[in-house]
């Protein structure tokens, strides 16, 4: 696939907790399209749930849904079953961002990906990649917040992602998200006027 197809598309990464959701309301605020890699995966694992029961067990899939959180406890503490699930559903999802992708590209101004495996994975020929940054202890701090989680299993779904500090390298842009909102909000207000 050529680079054509993702022209004006900005990758947005960034690790667990970093605030990728928040960024990306902000960013709709401003006007721009989102695509939503997350979004699409859960869609993409209900209209799969039998191929997620057959590979994973009856037990995660109910009334054709699957139990993600119970699916997730198997994933996240588990490489080989983390990989049979990213081979069903990492060529699907590409799939559905490439459709999204190509509507957007009528449209001639940047949108944005957000996918949070950007850069392990690097399948996506996007050229400009964005990188929503909170140092590794705050970023503990939130996801034991948000998921009412302990340290132990904060550092574990950290630790399936590559280091924040090294995405932070990678990436063309960051954009600081330690802070408060109003911080936040300054930093990608500054980050619009680059980019437009």
């Amino acid at each position: 696939m050529n680079n054509q197809k993702f022209q004006n598309a900005i990758a947005l990464t960034g690790g667990i907790s970093t605030g990728k959701s928040t960024v990306c309301n902000l960013l709709k605020l401003h006007g721009f399209s989102i695509i939503d890699a997350d979004n699409i995966a859960h869609r993409l694992l209900d209209l799969n749930s039998d191929k997620i029961a057959i590979l994973f067990g009856n037990e995660y899939v109910e009334n054709g849904k699957v139990i993600r959180k119970e699916l997730g406890k198997i994933i996240f503490s588990n490489e080989e079953n983390k990989l049979k699930l990213e081979a069903l559903l990492h060529p699907l999802i590409y799939e559905e961002i490439k459709k999204e992708a190509l509507r957007l590209e009528d449209c001639g101004k940047p949108y944005f990906i957000d996918i949070p495996l950007f850069f392990e994975k690097m399948s996506y020929p996007v050229k400009s990649t964005l990188v929503i940054y909170t140092p590794k202890d705050i970023q503990v701090q939130r996801l034991m917040q948000r998921d009412s989680i302990n340290e132990n299993e904060a550092l574990l779904k950290i630790s399936n992602q590559m280091d924040i500090e090294k995405k932070k390298e990678l990436a063309d842009r960051f954009i600081d998200n330690s802070k408060d909102l109003k911080h936040l909000q300054n930093e990608i207000e500054k980050y619009i006027k680059e980019i437009l």
